[in-house]
């Protein structure tokens, strides 16, 4: 008792709306944080760009000893005598020490625009993360969604199993007592329980996949390991049909691989600005100290200054032109892209009116089965069915109602598919 108690107490059982695990994948997942990074990373890169239209500023300062210096000043006059005659030179002063302090300051003035096509590239670069980002967050959304529906339909399964269970256990009771009456074979009561039996072994593999999948759910969801969800059965309400749904003309990765080519199109302007000089303005401050011999303050300097590569004439041609393959790389890109969100948005509308078709024929199939099965049972008990006709319409039952539970599900998931193949996903659940 004590064990059991600990083991209850040791396991969480958080009731989970299919709602709440969206937002909790948006949240905490891994996915959500790497396109979050992403988004991050492309705002750092652009500031990065922007900071190269501001001045270079450095400021540097050197001590040096010398050893043994020959110094000789030609700019200065010899020394005369009072007769006019020249005189001989001075001692040579002793020079050891050299300081050295200068500050510099570049401001780019022109550059063939490459700054500014970069910074515009730089800002597509942005945009497309973000919209990127965006269409992570509808596959992270989906991908909860189906994890969501599979758990909730093997925790189903289980529940119609026991139930199921329950029947075979009952019936093999009342097979026994029939038995031992002389009133049913043994063979009909060993039917009985082989099908008992089965149905055993059945519940324990749909637990299995009940506890695979829901430690797979709250993995994802960066739940405790020891977590239990419970599912809420509201979610799996029927949804509208395919003429009442919203239409979502744009789609989050169809406008990221867009900003991606317009980012491309722009570095080819970036690499054609090597063929223009580089103009900046320039200006500085120099002051030196060299012991017992010269000393300069005020060294202050302003100009401007110009370089130009004479072999980007040749060379940047192959630049170019890698540019422009890229651009038209992703102009196909995109083209395959946008067929491809064509042909999904068309699967998804068709495998939603199925699942509404399906709803109807497995409503239709339950009733039926129920219908049959006891009718068979009236027969059974009148002694005009045999145990097989009785243990097939049992299963039949059974499986009509696993395959109902089920096909109210799928109706969800294959809606909200529609919803993430027209990029309206996130929206409808915000909604």
């Amino acid at each position: 008792m004590f064990f059991c108690f600990f083991h209850s107490y040791a396991q969480d059982i958080k009731t989970l709306t299919l709602d709440d695990a969206v937002h909790l994948a948006l949240e905490k997942s891994d996915d959500a944080r790497i396109s979050e990074i992403r988004v991050l990373t492309a705002q750092n890169e652009l500031q990065t760009i922007k900071n190269g239209q501001y001045p270079e500023v450095s400021v540097s300062g050197q001590y040096q000893y010398l050893t043994n210096a020959n110094v000789e000043f030609n700019l200065l006059p010899r020394s005369t005598t009072l007769e006019g005659e020249d005189a001989q030179p001075a001692t040579t002063p002793q020079i050891n020490q050299l300081l050295l302090g200068q500050a510099s300051i570049s401001m780019p003035l022109f550059s063939g625009f490459k700054l500014k096509n970069a910074v515009e590239a730089g800002e597509n670069q942005l945009k497309a993360a973000t919209f990127s980002a965006a269409g992570d967050r509808e596959t992270i959304a989906l991908q909860t969604i189906r994890q969501y529906i599979a758990l909730y339909k093997a925790q189903r399964t289980v529940e119609l199993l026991n139930e199921n269970l329950k029947s075979a256990q009952q019936r093999v009771t009342d097979f026994s007592a029939m038995e031992e009456n002389g009133l049913l074979a043994r063979n009909d009561l060993l039917k009985a329980e082989l099908q008992k039996s089965n149905v055993a072994l059945t519940v324990e593999q749909a637990k299995k996949n009940v506890t695979i999948l829901n430690y797979r759910l709250v993995t994802f969801l960066k739940l405790p390991p020891e977590t239990i969800i419970s599912l809420n059965e509201d979610n799996f309400t029927i949804l509208p049909t395919f003429s009442e749904i919203p239409m979502q003309s744009t789609r989050p990765d169809l406008e990221a691989l867009d900003f991606q080519k317009q980012a491309a199109e722009q570095n080819i302007d970036v690499a054609r600005g090597d063929y223009y000089p580089s103009v900046a303005l320039t200006g500085g401050y120099i002051a030196l100290d060299l012991r017992n011999a010269l000393t300069v303050t005020n060294a202050m300097n302003v100009g401007v200054a110009v370089s130009y590569d004479l072999s980007s004439i040749f060379k940047n041609k192959s630049k170019v032109r890698t540019a422009k393959s890229k651009a038209e790389e992703l102009q196909y890109t995109y083209d395959k892209a946008a067929d491809q969100v064509n042909i999904q948005i068309k699967d998804a509308e068709e495998e939603y009116t199925l699942a509404q078709k399906n709803l109807v024929v497995y409503s239709q199939s339950e009733e039926q089965a129920i219908e049959n099965y006891r009718i068979v049972k009236d027969k059974y008990d009148n002694g005009l069915q045999d145990t097989n006709d009785l243990l097939e319409a049992d299963v039949q039952r059974l499986q009509s109602k696993i395959n109902l539970a089920n096909a109210k599900a799928d109706i969800t998931q294959r809606y909200y598919e529609l919803q993430e193949a027209e990029g309206n996903l996130t929206n409808q659940l915000n909604q």
